[in-house]
């Protein structure tokens, strides 16, 4: 059985449905696209492995989390406001931090930070207005960020695009070589910074 968590500011419900009814990814992303208010999520996630890999739609305002092929879920976003834009490409997470504070925003908090760039573009909780309102960063809705910070590593790949989903595949042959060793070279830097604080 799949259950699907719609969530926002209160849990809005819970469905369960049978494999005869089950929602395909298409239909999940057409639901997410179409019904999603700021602050809302939809999540659905049978596996507990797999590689996972995140899209963010700045055109859509969606992050959209695969596992392997698998859309798992999808939240509203609110990316960069005009003059603050978002930065396309594709990232490799570089740091995680639960409890981080902003060091060029008067230490402002960004829960289950996600750094994507060494220049301050993170997916953290955050207001999350339905529309592009922040300084760059990828805010999502706080439930969302604690979810996608457990499944996520050093190193897993975020595609931030202009483009709509539809227009968009999750394929790791899109990953330009250079993110790849930078995803490698973050994972082992990590491992090497752990070590360090035994």
């Amino acid at each position: 059985m799949r259950g699907f968590v719609i969530t926002g500011a209160l849990l809005l419900g819970v469905w369960t449905t049978g494999p005869a009814q089950a929602a395909s990814e298409g239909a999940l992303s057409a639901e997410a696209a179409a019904t999603l208010t700021p602050n809302a999520y939809v999540w659905r996630d049978d596996a507990n492995t797999g590689n996972v890999r995140i899209v963010v739609s700045i055109a859509d305002q969606r992050a959209y989390v695969y596992r392997d092929s698998t859309l798992i879920a999808v939240s509203s976003v609110s990316t960069g406001k005009e003059g603050k834009d978002t930065p396309v490409g594709v990232y490799p997470i570089l740091q995680k931090n639960k409890d981080h504070k902003s060091n060029l925003y008067n230490a402002a908090p960004m829960p289950y930070m996600q750094r994507l760039t060494w220049d301050g573009i993170a997916i953290h909780a955050g207001k999350n207005p339905g529309f592009p309102a922040s300084h760059g960063c990828i805010r999502v809705p706080t439930a969302f960020a604690q979810r996608l910070f457990d499944i996520t590593a050093v190193g897993t790949t975020v595609e931030v695009t202009d483009l709509p989903v539809a227009d968009t595949a999750p394929d790791d042959s899109l990953v330009p070589p250079d993110v790849m060793a930078q995803a490698e070279a973050a994972k082992a830097s990590n491992t090497q910074m752990a070590s360090l604080n035994r």
